[in-house]
């Protein structure tokens, strides 16, 4: 099969209608989209992505109307970040209704939801009578796909159809926001940082502590490692100054490394802007990748906004190279 890449809706919304899987474009990054009531549509995606059963899915909904239909309540701090940032890279996670299946959260009592702002999506999801099942469209642990072309270097001749939306706004998953004791906790860093959850609920918010041991992870990103190139990827920290310098990468915020020929060298952002860098990130690892380095190199990021999020991914693309 011969993956097909094109920007007709209806051909999407005829093929989600036989339970096959799909690509669809999202302001975070492109995700691999099934029926989200249809069990045997739903099992495609883990078996595409070679992912783990026990890592839930996201369900993406039309309207608030429509996702309160399958959840028990919406607490008054997720209604409020509801109204604050939907539609948007904005999760919540949220008790389930038995509407449905067992298959999307693993058999969790909670479902993570959102509504996302991309017009090409959101017009796919007004047509149909089913939410959406996606997680982002590449093999599982790897690189997160912000173009049709990089789903199409990983999922190629796996899935149909891409939906070709263009490169994503955000470039970086949605936060996922869960409540204990009614209080917002963070169980993923994302595209809405921290500081806005926070300005927008005027409480302090915690961020979930991952390494808690429980039975599975409870939303998407909250395995050890994740986001990561082939090439293995370290810390600039990391780099020994004794290194052949001639056959390793670097991806840096805002300013070249002395130590790395300029050609190997990728920067986020001129202009020091963390929105930009963070919507440049996964195109990076990317290009990066596809260079054939013997090691890539990344920078750190500041610990605020859009920096912890960053750092979050980092951390977890570096991790696979730990074990």
């Amino acid at each position: 099969m011969k993956t097909k890449t094109g920007t007709n809706i209806d051909e999407v919304i005829s093929l989600l209608n036989c339970a096959k899987i799909v690509a669809i474009p999202t302001e975070t990054v492109y995700g691999l989209a099934a029926n989200g009531l249809n069990e045997e549509a739903i099992q495609k995606i883990f078996k595409a992505k070679k992912r783990p059963l026990s890592n839930p899915l996201i369900l993406h909904f039309k309207d608030v109307m429509d996702l309160t239909k399958y959840v028990k309540n919406l607490p008054e701090p997720a209604e409020i970040l509801a109204n604050r940032f939907w539609p948007g890279p904005l999760t919540l996670l949220l008790e389930k209704s038995e509407l449905i299946p067992d298959v999307v959260n693993s058999g969790k009592s909670r479902i993570a939801v959102r509504i996302p702002s991309h017009e090409m999506t959101l017009t796919l999801l007004k047509k149909l009578n089913f939410p959406i099942a996606a997680p982002s469209a590449n093999l599982y642990g790897r690189i997160s796909p912000t173009k049709a072309e990089h789903v199409i270097h990983q999922l190629d001749g796996i899935i149909p159809y891409v939906l070709n939306g263009g490169k994503c706004e955000n470039g970086i998953e949605s936060t996922i926001v869960g409540f204990e004791d009614n209080l917002p906790v963070i169980y993923r860093l994302g595209a809405i940082t921290l500081e806005e959850i926070e300005s927008c609920l005027n409480v302090k918010v915690k961020i979930h502590n991952h390494n808690i041991k429980s039975e599975g992870p409870d939303s998407s990103g909250m395995v050890k490692f994740h986001y990561a190139p082939r090439t293995p990827i370290y810390d600039i920290d990391e780099m020994d100054t004794n290194e052949d310098s001639e056959h390793v990468g670097y991806i840096g915020f805002d300013k070249l490394n002395r130590s790395i020929p300029v050609e190997n060298q990728f920067l986020l952002s001129d202009e020091a802007d963390l929105k930009i860098a963070s919507k440049n990130l996964y195109h990076s690892l990317h290009y990066m990748d596809q260079k054939n380095f013997k090691k890539i190199y990344i920078c750190k990021f500041p610990l605020m906004g859009l920096g912890l999020s960053m750092n979050d991914r980092i951390t977890k693309a570096i991790a696979k190279f730990r074990t």
